[in-house]
């Protein structure tokens, strides 16, 4: 797991806006008439027409489309009782899962009540606002008692998910496991170790999918539970099993088919996973670390299953995979409750998805070459962007089949295809890019490292187990600052270029650089002082496989700090041109800007040139590209020398590239506006979609567009990303944040694997 330091938390919440989540208008305001719509006098309209029929809360407001995350704060996490107020970052944390993962709006409420009545009560008083309630972080057992009664009094969806969450995550790796085991749930036996919300939960949902109560023992802090203790709490006495001889954790695993973990650290050892039954299957979710380490767990058994709490080991158990499409599945049919069925559903959705083909952003997401359903992919991953058309459809539908959707849905086919449109992949592109550069990270070296910002970036991908970082600069300079803010770098990782100790490596890389240059008027003498310059020592690092990536250009004017590596790294093989792209993170997926950093005013084959180049990037982020070369004209609307010059570079592709879905030359609205493109062109090769890439007719536009989307939008953005180069050499623009430069950084490590493998 990535090292998270308090600071770095801290900042992460306070920094800007302080939270994680701010409330936005989805309707105009910006004149009177707007406002009187939306507030008075335009609003009576709806609230009348509400007061006369309720359902119609659903068309006029946002309940549809909205849940509370309520919690009192008694089980936050691993932090125990920590009150209301302390548990709201993590309620708004888990409002922000909700969104990303499943376009669902969430307002989240603290109660300070601990008293179960009151607590009920003033959920209940505030629940027509929502169209669905998940409870979150309530100590058992009172959490028991707290769902049951708002589920029976409530008739919107309402499902604690500390319970449920994980037990239905775990049973659709469980069924799969069984199956892979050549075991039949109801003969197998089954250890649980841990007796709160989500053990009891786990255990009653494997109860429903056919598991035996008498081959259910479970253990809480004292013992296998049995009646013969006393004392025992409802939920506790539904798996009292006073019929097994075992006592402890030790004697219960012997013979066992599975255990399920939902205690602490270290408590099953390698001798009790041996003496399990013929595979095993072992799931182990205490976090941050399991009951086992995975490695011990897998040296001790050859057979074994093994899932985890953990994203660096395969079968992560994560309540990601659910409750955001189970709630997006209840919202869409104003479902009255989640009950077994719809449980159930998303169990087996999730269990077969896992079985299907993976696709291939997944697969290179996780750097694998093919996941495949197995011992070691028995759940999908988190990131798989099929889990909200595969789990929400799932359990809408069993919604409907067990009577509790008020709103059916007529035709699912559509409303999956509906469910692919309003998520796009803004969300999961730099998740999908971070897990592919952690499964073989890389060496970057950072040629400014004496700039905080770069410094705290190289830390991030440290931390994160993306990159081993080399840092460049003033070493006196750079230690100061690592005692200064505590960060985690030694003098070994350090490397001074005007210092004595890199003298022979200097004289060693000015050779090299004057073998290159001599015909250019550079002499031995030169070219060795120009390696005291960090981004020629950094580019020569690169050029001699000493470092894999480089990142540069946050202290300095880009031409400046991408001469060297011009002048000291080729060109890829079959490139005629290099380009600068960026990548805008919108919420309907990325978009790609091209050429914004190098071309100064490109012929027509020069823009065929950075297309292809272009087209050959965008697939590299598993999108299908679909590209737009833009100009002040539409379509032949102009004859100046820009526009044809735009025209030519079209015609060329459509003849030499006939596999780029390309069009031109566009206005930047028609490329981005599908249907006014087609109201207009219905001709046009990009059919009924926007495009995603465009292709700017010079520097000067390309400059100027690029600044103002990013300033007036403030999307996340990616870039500049160099291309065409056979080095992964990136130079950013000057003031980039420590977000940009750890992104860039991220991204850098898996184009330098790219290139490693070609």
């Amino acid at each position: 797991m990535a090292k998270i330091r308090k600071q770095e938390a801290l900042d992460y919440h306070s920094q800007g806006k302080p939270g994680k989540i701010e409330v936005i208008p989805t309707k105009p305001y910006s004149t009177q008439r707007d406002l009187s719509l939306a507030y008075s006098p335009g609003v009576a309209e709806p609230c009348l027409a509400i007061a006369e029929d309720v359902n119609k809360v659903y068309d006029y407001t946002a309940k549809g489309n909205l849940v509370a995350v309520i919690s009192n704060g008694t089980a936050v996490l691993g932090l125990g009782d920590i009150g209301a107020e302390a548990s709201k970052p993590v309620m708004e944390g888990k409002g922000l899962l909700f969104k990303i993962f499943a376009d669902i709006d969430v307002f989240d409420i603290e109660v300070d009540a601990t008293d179960i009545d009151k607590f009920v009560e003033t959920v209940k008083a505030i629940s027509p606002t929502f169209g669905g309630i998940n409870l979150e972080d309530i100590k058992a057992p009172e959490c028991f008692e707290i769902e049951k009664r708002l589920r029976e009094e409530l008739d919107i969806p309402v499902m604690h998910d500390d319970q449920h969450g994980t037990a239905i995550i775990t049973s659709a790796g469980f069924i799969n496991a069984l199956e892979l085991a050549n075991k039949k749930i109801e003969e197998v036996k089954i250890v649980v170790n841990g007796a709160g919300a989500s053990a009891i939960s786990c255990a009653k949902l494997y109860l429903a999918l056919g598991a035996k109560k008498e081959n259910v023992v479970m253990l809480d802090s004292k013992g296998v539970i049995k009646n013969s203790r006393g004392n025992l709490t409802a939920e506790k006495a539904l798996f009292a099993n006073d019929a097994v001889a075992a006592d402890t954790l030790e004697e219960a695993m012997i013979g066992a088919d599975m255990f399920l973990g939902l205690s602490k650290a270290g408590i099953l050892s390698k001798e009790m996973v041996k003496s399990m039954s013929a595979n095993p299957i072992v799931f182990a979710l205490a976090n941050p670390d399991p009951e086992i380490a995975y490695q011990d767990a897998i040296d001790a058994r050859e057979d074994i299953i093994m899932g985890t709490g953990r994203s660096d080991h395969p079968n992560q158990v994560n309540n990601v995979l659910g409750f955001p499409f189970i709630f997006r599945g209840a919202l869409d049919v104003r479902a009255t409750a989640i009950n077994e069925a719809m449980k159930l559903a998303a169990v087996h959705a999730i269990a077969s998805l896992a079985k299907e083909i993976v696709p291939e952003e997944v697969n290179k997401a996780y750097s694998s070459k093919n996941l495949v359903y197995g011992k070691e992919y028995l759940i999908p991953k988190p990131m798989d962007p099929r889990l909200i058309t595969v789990v929400a459809p799932a359990v809408a539908q069993a919604a409907m089949d067990s009577g509790v959707a008020k709103h059916p849905i007529k035709d699912m086919e559509d409303y999956k295809n509906h469910l692919s449109s309003r998520m796009g992949i803004d969300s999961s592109l730099m998740q999908q890019i971070s897990h592919r550069a952690k499964q073989n990270p890389k060496r970057v070296v950072f040629a400014e490292a004496d700039n905080y910002k770069v410094l705290k970036a190289a830390l991030l991908v440290k931390d994160e187990g993306i990159a081993q970082p080399i840092l460049l600069g003033n070493k006196e300079y750079i230690m100061d600052l690592v005692e200064e803010y505590q960060l985690d770098f030694s003098e070994e990782d350090v490397i001074d270029t005007r210092d004595a100790s890199t003298l022979e490596k200097r004289k060693e890389f000015g050779s090299q650089f004057f073998k290159m240059r001599s015909r250019r008027g550079m002499t031995l003498a030169e070219s060795i002082n120009r390696m005291r310059s960090r981004n020629y020592f950094a580019s020569m690092m690169i050029k001699n496989g000493e470092a894999d990536a480089m990142i540069t250009g946050v202290t300095r004017k880009y031409s400046n700090s991408i001469k060297p590596s011009l002048q000291i790294i080729n060109k890829a093989d079959n490139v005629n041109r290099i380009a600068g792209m960026y990548v805008i993170l919108t919420k309907e997926g990325p978009l790609f800007l091209s050429d914004i950093t190098i071309n100064e005013n490109p012929t027509a084959q020069d823009l065929v040139d950075i297309t292809v180049l272009t087209y050959e990037a965008v697939k590299f982020f598993n999108v299908k590209p679909r590209i737009a070369l833009l100009s002040y004209s539409n379509l032949g609307s102009s004859r100046s020398s820009e526009a044809v010059k735009v025209r030519q570079a079209v015609e060329i592709l459509h003849k030499e590239h006939p596999a780029i879905v390309v069009d031109g030359e566009l206005q930047g609205n028609f490329a981005l506006n599908a249907d006014l493109l087609n109201e207009n062109f219905p001709f046009t090769k990009l059919g009924d979609c926007p495009a995603n890439t465009l292709i700017f007719p010079n520097l000067s536009s390309a400059n100027i567009g690029y600044k103002l989307i990013q300033e007036i939008t403030k999307y996340d953005v990616i870039g500049p990303v160099l291309l065409g180069l056979n080095k992964s050499v990136h130079v950013l623009q000057m003031g980039s944040s420590v977000r940009e430069i750890a992104n860039m950084a991220t991204l850098a490590v898996v184009d330098a694997q790219n290139k490693e493998k070609k």
